[in-house]
């Protein structure tokens, strides 16, 4: 490689091209054509980008020399470390006071983090310095130059000082209406007067927030009232993460905005509500929201679960399964009665299952009843109610009104009492399929949660039918994740426990023995914020009555032995 060129301002199409060559990466003889090709329009892109949609294929191999590509390889050329920006790791309070809108914009650079002593700054500009003195002087901190991608640095500083501004004006308004709500006087927060929640700055602030989620994969928004800054927590792939941080004044406008659209009572603050509001990312897609408000110390903290509408239409194989169980779960629920129990922890993907599953049970033939506390999401197949024990109407209540409405399937949110236990057996017992969920650590555990309820042996054996575990595990990110040596079937199966062994050698309810062996493990990247995972998977442990039953442990073994997640994973989500 050769020396890296003297500084000649801005970036030159024809420049890098010629640099190209001079490395190795395109032909000389190849420059003439490309050079043509490109000189034929005028664009106003970055000569990156613009070189990196041409199409171009790095000589001597079949790697596209895409925008990404490019940008790697100048910053090795010009000694620069490579930043893919993520947003959920900046500041955007504190990098938006380095400098103004107008500034970053036309120097085409962004701050993205600030140290005590140090202020690190996305440029697309390698070659372009003459402000990094004038920056430096203004924050009395040494500026750290990184190379990142023109788009990136486009999109989010338009974000990043958009969002800073909305949050301004929303302190002002905040700041005029409203005392802040600490512990102290948490027993007067609904005599406070109510802020403006229409005020154009908090209405900026929600949107952000909702469109950002989305964005992101998040299955849960957080706003967590503090003593002084308020947090705001998304949950990616199960773990949380912190992507801001709000004024209390802000935080209390916000939140009222989004009791308002959730038709909640803004001026009630002391005691819990629940509501649910349907928007649209920003590709236009239809996404549901359910809403729960809890008086804290400090103030009304919400969380806000996503639900995507596209998951109850979902193969099964796609939530987990794999074709053994599929094919053992349609047998179950096609069966025209008895009751079908789905068991696992907040957050396991227990509401996903029972939609994705009584979407493809529904038809004219058929009637499906539901009785959910909350309804999760509105779907127009079923007949849905919300339980609402203040006026008496409650799951077991439900369930008894439900039976005079000429019910073939009835599913019931969660069976938490001996009362409803009851009647969900009376309604299998008189020709109904039931399904429900259970709080417990695995499947063979519902049984004993029924009797200890008080459901009485001979009645569990002549109605429940089957019962399905599930759990879900971050699955390994394909962008970085590597091949691991060091993980053997014997060692796999040790780690996981003995059990493991005996379906692995025999086969079982599985294949495992005649699958490939390919175990990853996880590394970290840019595209997974170094985690080393993206994305979920189901694991499932479905018992059937009087059928061998295949359980969670054994069912990530599969997961691990083709290379989706890892066995630090699956000890981690399964019961051992």
């Amino acid at each position: 490689m050769s020396a890296a060129p003297v500084p000649v301002g801005r970036l030159r199409w024809a420049d890098v091209l010629d640099w190209l060559v001079q490395d190795g990466w395109i032909a000389a003889v190849d420059r003439p054509v490309i050079h043509q090709r490109l000189s034929a329009g005028v664009s106003s892109l970055h000569p990156l980008v613009r070189l990196g949609s041409a199409g171009l294929i790095r000589v001597g191999t079949q790697t596209p020399l895409d925008t990404d590509v490019l940008l790697r390889w100048l910053a090795k050329r010009v000694g620069l470390p490579y930043l893919r920006i993520d947003p959920l790791k900046v500041d955007v309070a504190r990098v938006t006071e380095v400098m103004s809108l107008a500034y970053a914009e036309k120097r085409r650079v962004l701050p993205v983090q600030v140290g005590p002593t140090e202020v690190t700054i996305a440029t697309c500009e390698p070659f372009e310095r003459d402000w990094v003195v004038e920056i430096s002087a203004h924050t009395r901190k040494s500026v750290r130059l990184v190379l990142a991608h023109p788009n990136d640095i486009a999109r989010f500083t338009t974000e990043f000082y958009s969002l800073a501004r909305s949050v301004r004006q929303a302190q002002k308004t905040g700041e005029a209406n409203s005392a802040t709500v600490n512990f102290e006087q948490l027993v007067e927060m609904g005599r406070h007067k109510q802020l403006d929640a229409n005020d154009q700055g908090v209405v900026q602030v929600v949107d952000w927030l909702w469109n950002y989620a989305f964005e992101q994969r998040a299955s849960d928004i957080h706003l967590e009232p503090r003593r002084e800054q308020c947090a705001v927590r998304f949950r990616i792939d199960g773990v949380l993460h912190t992507v801001y941080h709000l004024p209390q004044s802000v935080m209390t406008a916000a939140t009222a905005r989004i009791k308002l659209l959730a038709r909640m009572d803004v001026v009630e603050r002391r005691r819990a509500q629940d509501g649910r509001i349907k928007t649209r990312n920003p590709r236009g897609e239809e996404i549901e929201m359910r809403l729960s408000t809890l008086p804290t110390a400090f103030g009304e903290k919400v969380v806000m679960r996503i639900f995507n509408p596209d998951t109850a239409v979902l193969p099964v194989e796609a939530l987990g399964f794999s074709s053994t169980d599929a094919g053992r779960w349609a047998d179950l629920v096609r069966r025209p009665h008895g009751i079908i129990l789905v068991t696992g922890p907040t957050g396991s993907g227990k509401t996903t299952t029972l939609y994705a599953t009584l979407k493809r049970l529904a038809s004219d033939e058929v009637n499906v009843c539901t009785l959910e506390d909350p309804i999760e999401m509105i779907e127009p197949a079923f007949n849905q109610t919300q339980v609402q024990p203040a006026l008496e109407l409650d799951f077991a209540n439900g369930v008894r009104a439900l039976m005079r409405q000429d019910p073939d399937i009835i599913m019931i949110g969660e069976i938490r009492d001996v009362e409803t236990a009851e009647m969900a057996v009376q309604a299998a017992l008189t020709g109904h399929l039931v399904f429900s969920t259970l709080h417990t650590n695995d499947a063979a555990s519902a049984i004993t949660r029924l009797t200890d309820l008080g459901v009485p042996t001979y009645l569990i054996k002549a109605t429940v039918i089957g019962v399905l575990a599930q759990r879900l595990v971050r699955t390994l990110c394909a962008a970085c994740k590597q091949p691991d040596e060091t993980m053997s079937r014997e060692r796999l199966t040790a780690l996981l426990g003995s059990s493991t062994a005996t379906i692995a050698t025999t086969g079982g309810l599985g294949t495992e023995a005649a699958k490939p062996f390919q175990p990853y493990r996880a590394v970290g990247c840019i595209d997974c914020r170094m985690t080393g995972y993206r994305g979920r998977c189901g694991l499932v442990e479905l018992l059937v009555l009087d059928e061998p039953m295949r359980s969670l442990r054994q069912a990530g073994f599969d997961k691990v032995a083709e290379g989706l997640t890892s066995a630090e994973e699956i000890l981690r989500a399964t019961p051992a």
